[in-house]
């Protein structure tokens, strides 16, 4: 089924097929989509062109349409629509180029100006003419609300989940839960042992020395949930000491993404201070010390930070007896 729209200069050119999925979660599981949007290629042959002008883009699998500073074949189209290369771009639906306004205009521009058409399940659109940008300008606008009303949905169920102190999130090592979703105490064993051996100075941070010269590994979970064994470090031990959940605490609200100073750059997280975390829910956790005793060591901690020229606290101490303190955490493991 061809297009009036289709002209012979149009035909000198590629046809491209825009395939993009959001996430990988979705690559393994969503294989319908994917064989629909691969079979766009077919939708080309019908409007007239060769197998052997029909170029399949596909390495924006498993990114969102949210922005375009790091899909790599979006900017690759793009570039290939500017050097007047391009026919028609073939996609599912225009949330497949683009879930903002400020990527899909521009490729509207630069569509309009080199003549290039774009094509989805229901039709074919001349991006130049009045018409044809006014329906695919609504289509964009639509998809960027759609995009926004996901999110709204979404988070308002995530802070509702916080907000009971349900929401799933990773445990820290010394705490498991059970397939019923009940959090415990990791039985008595390795992890807890690690704990309860783990020493503190007056300042909270580690003796590098002493830790290395025990050869003490600490027990640590990688972002898939895994124990993994890992020599102390200053910063393993700081994580420890500053972690809420052995105090029992369900904390949402850690961290704050900082914006980016340079553009394109994705924005960095930057820890919150304890007063600012977003949502603190007490006595969800079977604790290791009491959240009076956590209170303490982040006041320590903050105390005694290095910036004594900026604000006038007491400094570090170093090296000395008083780094053979045993951890509140430690003291309060419970081994069964």
């Amino acid at each position: 089924m061809g297009s009036e729209l289709v002209k012979p200069d149009h035909l000198d050119r590629k046809a491209v097929v825009y395939v993009r999925q959001s996430t990988p979660h979705q690559v393994i599981t969503n294989q319908e989509s994917l064989k629909l949007q691969y079979g766009l290629s077919q939708r080309a042959r019908e409007l007239g062109w060769r197998e052997a002008d029909i170029d399949v883009i596909d390495s924006d699998l498993g990114q969102s349409g949210a922005g375009a500073a790091h899909r790599k074949g979006f900017k690759d189209l793009v570039a290939r629509v500017t050097l007047g290369e391009v026919g028609p771009i073939l996609s599912m639906d225009v949330t497949r180029l683009a879930r903002n306004c400020s990527d899909w205009y521009p490729l509207l521009d630069v569509c309009g100006h080199r003549r290039c058409l774009i094509a989805d399940r229901d039709g074919v659109y001349d991006p130049g003419t009045p018409n044809g940008r006014l329906l695919l300008g609504l289509q964009g606008t639509i998809s960027e609300l759609e995009l926004h009303t996901i999110r709204s949905r979404m988070t308002t169920g995530r802070m509702a989940k916080a907000e009971r102190g349900d929401l799933v999130v990773q445990l820290p090592a010394g705490l498991v839960r059970d397939p019923s979703g009940v959090v415990t105490k990791e039985p008595a064993g390795a992890p807890v042992a690690a704990l309860r051996d783990l020493p503190e100075s007056t300042d909270g941070r580690a003796n590098d020395a002493g830790l290395c010269g025990r050869g003490l590994a600490l027990p640590r979970r990688d972002r898939h949930g895994d124990l993994h064994w890992q020599p102390a470090t200053v910063s393993a031990v700081t994580a420890i000491l500053k972690n809420p959940a052995y105090a029992g605490a369900f904390v949402y609200g850690r961290t704050w993404q900082k914006p980016s100073k340079i553009p394109g750059e994705r924005s960095q997280k930057s820890p919150r201070r304890g007063t600012d975390w977003r949502i603190v829910v007490r006595e969800k956790y079977p604790a290791y010390i009491d959240w009076e005793a956590f209170e303490k060591i982040q006041a320590m901690l903050r105390d005694n930070r290095a910036e004594y020229q900026h604000i006038k606290s007491r400094g570090i101490p170093r090296d000395g007896a008083a780094c053979s303190t045993v951890s509140p955490i430690a003291a309060n493991a419970d081994t069964r």
